[in-house]
């Protein structure tokens, strides 16, 4: 046989090497792509098989129910500190400036991106459920600060302490159900989190109504020590057990979650052990990939180099921007204050709870809505019903406060109907996608910064409120303000955000590797779809409908 010159027989093997090599990796992958397709084939599809995972998913999110009172505590605490206002109580001896009420109203925030980064450090180190009990120690310490407090500084410390522990009892919460969820039950189980969330405003509105301040602070100690009781019931998330090399604990843990699966066809394995070897495979399949770019925190730093890595960062960002400035958290921080600048007669604890009802509610629809259609329809459909709700209840503050209308009933009605529009997509959806959209390598950190992204745009939104008011002329041009940012709001997404429903989270990530701009990325498949008519098929065609002709002629 001749051989170039160039080409010897030891560049022959090492070709030979390397194309094995490939072929290796490319058996690899089928084998964890065809073991995927079959454990989603074996799954179990009754009620009874999913027991274990909506239950361990109620269990990590009614962490949500004191995050919620936190958030919901501004607006009964606010008025009490106001010397101008009809709540006010004089015998506590504490006022507060409106720059001391915006710290109060906002501070809980601020301090939830350091919170959920070292959260994000903490879930990869000790576990997503140890995590979660670790933020028992702040809510309990800034809770009974704020209870015992005699001055407006105790008040903005102990809020502070209580954001460090929203961050690290919410982050792992939400990360734990997207490694336990089914795929097509992982959207609902997430939404679990608002619904409690809500639940736990509500519970704050009621208390405020009839409780003295500090009593509610008291009392808020509960729901901060109750879940962490529970969650020593449940077991670790299999992903993060493997992902330490303890295999006999996912393999427990798996177990626990598939109790009530029944046994695949034509498998001797259980559905838990086949689980647990393709959660192996693809622990193997990231070390080897580890190994040749390094491990640690410059490893991780790297990944967020990637399409990956920085893509849904910009995308949530912009997601977030416009969640927190249509008005969703502003007007319920400040919802006592809002009801009553709105011109309305109704007492403002009653409407906030109505409010916070409606927000219960509207979550429990929405595990139903994210299960059952796309996320992006329902965050512009949100979007503008948002800002026709707000704009109209804009319009008769307007007249109310001009002395031409009397319908001072109508500015809470839109309102109600205003939370419930954006409990259809654009309050609960860009939380739940914080985990989704980002690698199982770097999902607990990606979704912490995201969490604390957030968090950041809340702190300064919240702070902007009387700013706006000011610039905007009162409360009717603030929610013009809202319904303008709530349109922008659905032509954002309408235009950036990828569809996740349905979606495995690799084919998500596959996407970033692709794609930036959503709908770029349809047009460009739209296009790839279309069959391409080559000269001579069109020849083929023009005979074709030469022949016809000739046919029907003859006729």
């Amino acid at each position: 046989m001749w051989l170039p010159v160039s080409v010897t027989a030891d560049d022959i093997q090492e070709n030979k090497k390397a194309i094995l090599e490939e072929q290796k990796q490319d058996e690899k992958f089928s084998e964890i792509i065809v073991s995927c397709k079959s454990l989603s084939h074996y799954e179990g599809r009754t009620f009874k098989t999913l027991i274990p995972q909506i239950l361990a998913a109620i269990i990590v999110a009614s962490y949500h129910i004191v995050v919620g009172i936190s958030l919901a505590y501004s607006a009964i605490l606010i008025p009490s500190l106001d010397p101008n206002n009809t709540e006010f109580r004089a015998e506590d001896g504490i006022v507060a400036t409106k720059a001391e009420s915006s710290w109060i109203a906002s501070v809980i925030v601020i301090v939830v991106p350091i919170g959920a980064i070292t959260g994000g450090f903490f879930m990869d180190s000790i576990g997503r459920l140890n995590t979660i009990k670790m933020a028992l120690i702040p809510s309990v310490v800034g809770w009974s600060l704020i209870a015992s407090a005699q001055n407006v500084p105790m008040i903005i410390a102990g809020r502070l302490l209580a954001g460090f522990a929203s961050a690290w009892g919410t982050s792992p919460a939400i990360v734990y159900i997207t490694e336990i969820g089914r795929a097509d039950l992982r959207g609902s189980l997430i939404s679990s989190a608002p619904t409690f969330a809500s639940l736990g405003m509500v519970i704050c509105f009621l208390k405020g109504w009839f409780m003295h301040w500090k009593t509610v602070a008291w009392l808020s100690n509960f729901y901060a020590v109750v879940p962490c009781i529970l969650i020593c019931f449940i077991p670790e998330s299999p992903a993060w057990l493997v992902s330490k090399g303890r295999i006999e604990q996912a393999a427990k843990s798996l177990r626990w979650i598939n109790k009530y699966q029944p046994q695949p066809e034509n498998r001797n394995e259980s559905l838990a052990e086949l689980q647990l070897n393709f959660l192996q495979k693809e622990h193997q399949q990231k070390l080897e990939s580890q190994s040749l770019r390094g491990t640690g925190a410059v490893a991780k730093l790297k990944e967020f180099l990637k399409p990956t890595g920085y893509k849904p960062i910009i995308i949530l960002f912009g997601l977030f921007f416009f969640q927190q400035f249509s008005g969703i958290y502003i007007t319920l921080f400040y919802s006592v204050t809002f009801f009553q600048a709105v011109g309305s007669q109704i007492n403002p604890y009653l409407a906030s709870i109505l409010i916070g009802t409606v927000r219960m509610v509207m979550s429990c629809v929405n595990t139903y809505m994210l299960r059952t259609f796309h996320r992006r329809p329902l965050i512009m459909t949100s979007g503008l019903g948002m800002a026709i709700c707000m704009g109209f209840s804009g319009l008769f503050t307007y007249w109310i406060k001009e002395g031409t209308s009397t319908h001072n009933w109508v500015p809470v009605v839109l309102l109600l109907l205003y939370v419930i529009t954006s409990m259809v997509g654009l309050l609960p959806i860009p939380w739940t996608m914080t985990a989704e959209l980002f690698p199982i390598e770097i999902r607990g950190i990606g979704h912490s910064i995201a969490l604390g992204m957030a968090n950041l745009i809340m702190f300064f939104a919240v702070q902007c409120y009387w700013t706006l008011d000011d610039i905007f002329g009162g409360t009717a041009g603030v929610q013009w303000f809202f319904a303008v940012v709530s349109i922008l709001a659905s032509i954002y997404v309408y235009i950036v955000l990828p569809e996740t429903h349905n979606k495995k989270l690799s084919e998500i990530t596959e996407y970033f590797n692709r794609h930036t701009i959503f709908l770029l990325a349809e047009r460009k498949r739209n296009v790839q779809k279309k069959p391409v008519v080559t000269r001579a098929a069109k020849k083929d065609i023009v005979k074709s409908d030469d022949q016809s002709e000739k046919l029907m002629n003859s006729v």
